[in-house]
């Protein structure tokens, strides 16, 4: 665990699929063709937490949907990358844009994503993350895979460990108690 946490200390990027990552990978229409998805809220802080700490977060999806811009606006995804089916070209295309102050590559990168079109950049980056039901292909090639499913919480694990990287988890979690934060998380 402590060389997954090490790694997940060197994240400077998440960028999450939707699909089964944000959402629990169901596609829900009503009566009027209207798509609609569920998201968990405690992804919602967790993709916050990371920005409090100069994290940047990204989504990259092979659908396009409205609502995923809403999502990504309400808890402040950094960038959107939507109607991509070669996941990895998307991620380069998306560095490529970045300043390059910011000295960001892919292996400055976690992507979190759950079925084959997800690979190529799992691959790619530093670390990989997936969920307990995504494909086999899939959680073979991933560093960590979560123990709650796309939609329930599997992103804020992954953004538990990226802050335990950083030592900034004990720091995060001090906003919402009384505790004091212990001398060696403290940022300060």
């Amino acid at each position: 665990m402590q060389d997954l946490i090490e790694k997940a200390g060197l994240v400077k990027m998440l960028v999450l699929d939707v699909d089964g990552i944000l959402s629990n990978g169901q596609i829900i229409y009503d009566a009027n063709g209207i798509e609609t998805k569920a998201f968990s809220v405690q992804d919602g802080v967790g993709i916050k937490s990371l920005a409090r700490y100069g994290i940047l977060t990204a989504i990259i999806t092979g659908r396009n949907s409205p609502m995923v811009n809403k999502r990504a606006a309400e808890i402040g995804i950094d960038y959107v990358v939507q109607g991509r089916d070669d996941k990895l070209i998307a991620l380069k295309e998306l560095l490529s844009t970045l300043d390059p102050a910011l000295d960001i590559t892919a292996a400055d990168c976690a992507y979190m994503g759950d079925d084959l079109p997800d690979i190529k950049a799992l691959q790619t980056v530093g670390f990989a993350a997936t969920v307990p039901n995504a494909h086999a292909e899939v959680i073979s090639r991933s560093d960590m895979v979560t123990t709650r499913a796309g939609g329930m919480g599997a992103v804020r694990e992954v953004c538990d460990l990226i802050l335990k990287g950083h030592g900034c988890y004990q720091d995060f979690i001090a906003h919402y108690t009384l505790d004091e934060v212990p001398a060696q998380d403290n940022l300060s």
